[in-house]
């Protein structure tokens, strides 16, 4: 490129526009602006030029038509090395543009407004934009194209240091961002005009566009040898709400993963609750009065598995509890919250990764994706609701008020376990986790094997149906009193039966809950 003398200021994000200005007016870059920003600029005491001065057209259609104009695209597309080119602009009097700054209208953002009009999201759609942006990137070896705020003091700083400059290097990186900044911006119309052209009952887009930008580099992935990257969704609140690491070692692929299954865990509870997570696992769920109260229940269940895990409660810690983890080997602990008392007793453990973040929320119409060779499968989310005065009760015994609310809280706690599961909770505590099992009866078996509290009078829920009596007889025999289960087995009769011979309570709620 040439050196930089005037550049084309359009922007809808005006976060440290004037200071940027102010820097390129020291150097001595004529300024070019249209609209909002031109407003801003001049209030700043900035000397700029109205582009509608410099086209000898006025801005029209409400806006719509501001910098469309072979003045403008004319100085932005003009190939510096190109004899011809150079001389198309004398004989135009079209001067050359050399940095374009500009971003986009806000469409996503107005896209998303509950109960938004659709002529205002149309309205939002930005057209002289996208095309100033792409021109500029297109002709990166010519012009600098910024649409990130976060660039400008790199911006500036390379423009001093070079006489006005740019490195080609910082040039062809700043066209890759804008021509990624273009491609996120057409997604996201396409992505809505396709939404609102869909039926009602229809689940899934043709077309699913991903949008994603790097957030970090990870320790490592599944295993040392393997490499992994963090990658969060544009335009959205972030990986779990926009997370903030406020001590310990940078994070692993598998940390993320049990952050992940963590945070749905104790997300489905509305009491104090604390889930210790590993492998994708639980060790243990509790719930109680205080944060404290429901991690100590929670790692009465296995203490010896909960070596080495991930913690997540759904209330801030406070100094007790950080005091109760402090004692242990935990990997990671994740809470809304960190009560600035809780700190220092956990800082002294350097290594352990504390996230501040927010409890995992669904939205109707949100998908989950996972990769095969070849592409992905999508499913939308299980929701976090659950109507539980629709669970119907095929057995001889009703389950009393108690232990309705332990049935509650062990389908809450099946829901985390990878299937086939089973588990055995009391009111307010896990008591035995049968993960992952590929029978159903090992699963409940392997239930009553972990437990190391009192599994007489306790419950327990089943992720999917009971095939066959035999994982029943095997609860009932641990001293089981009462059942939760989806039902829709062909032997739910013979299971219901088996019920009653026990004496055990049972529910059937009509939904199942896997999770591979």
């Amino acid at each position: 490129m040439l050196t930089a003398h005037r550049a084309l200021v359009s922007v809808y994000d005006k976060r440290d526009l004037v200071d940027f200005a102010k820097g390129l007016d020291r150097l001595g870059i004529e300024i070019l602006s249209t609209g909002g920003t031109f407003r801003a600029l001049e209030s700043a005491g900035l000397q700029v030029v109205r582009v509608a001065d410099l086209t000898g057209y006025p801005e029209i259609l409400d806006g719509r038509v501001k910098t469309l104009h072979p003045k403008i695209h004319g100085g932005i597309l003009a190939d510096r090395g190109r004899a011809s080119h150079v001389a198309e602009l004398r004989d135009h009097d079209i001067a050359p543009i050399d940095l374009v700054v500009a971003n986009l209208y806000p469409f996503r953002e107005t896209s998303r407004k509950p109960g938004v009009d659709i002529a205002k999201v149309v309205d939002s759609i930005d057209v002289g934009g996208p095309c100033m942006v792409r021109a500029a990137a297109k002709n990166y070896q010519g012009v600098v194209v910024v649409v990130d705020p976060e660039d400008y003091p790199q911006i500036l700083a390379a423009l001093e240091e070079t006489d006005g400059l740019v490195p080609e290097a910082l040039r062809r990186q700043l066209a890759v961002k804008a021509f990624r900044h273009t491609q996120a911006y057409d997604a996201a119309i396409s992505d809505w005009f396709e939404h609102l052209s869909e039926s009602e009952d229809e689940q899934f887009p043709q077309h699913l566009l991903l949008d994603l930008a790097k957030q970090s580099e990870l320790r490592y992935g599944e295993n040392p040898h393997q490499g992994a990257a963090l990658y969060r969704v544009q335009g959205d609140t972030g990986v779990f709400g926009g997370f903030t690491q406020l001590q310990g070692k940078e994070l692993s692929y598998n940390n993320l993963l049990d952050a992940a299954a963590a945070l749905r865990t104790v997300a489905l509870h509305t009491e104090p609750a604390a889930a210790i997570i590993k492998h994708n696992n639980p060790c243990g769920v509790g719930r109680g009065d205080t944060a404290v109260d429901a991690y100590e229940r929670a790692l009465a269940c296995d203490p010896v598995s909960a070596f080495g895990s991930a913690i997540a409660v759904n209330r801030p810690v406070d100094v007790e509890l950080a005091a109760a983890i402090a004692g242990r080997f935990v990997e990671l602990v994740l809470a809304p919250d960190f009560a600035a008392d809780a700190l220092p007793k956990l800082a002294k453990k350097s290594n352990l990764r504390l996230l501040a973040c927010e409890l995992e929320k669904t939205r109707p119409g949100d998908h989950e994706l996972r990769p095969v060779p070849g592409g992905f499968i999508a499913q939308t989310v299980d929701p976090m609701e659950e109507d539980e005065s629709q669970w119907v009760c095929p057995t001889k015994r009703q389950p009393t008020q108690a232990e309705r609310t332990a049935l509650g809280f062990a389908w809450r706690v099946v829901r985390a376990a990878s299937s086939n599961s089973i588990v055995i909770t009391n009111e307010y505590q896990s008591v035995g986790i049968g993960a992952g099992q590929m029978s159903r009866v090992d699963a409940a078996r392997f239930a009553v094997t972990k437990a190391q509290l009192e599994t007489e009078g306790c419950v327990a829920a089943s992720d999917g149906f009971f095939p066959f009596r035999d994982g029943l007889d095997a609860l009932a025999e641990a001293g089981v009193r009462a059942i939760v289960q989806p039902g829709g087995s062909k032997r739910d009769t013979e299971v219901t039966a088996a019920a009653d011979e026990h004496g055990i309570a049972m529910l059937m709620t009509g939904r199942r809950h896997f999770r591979h």
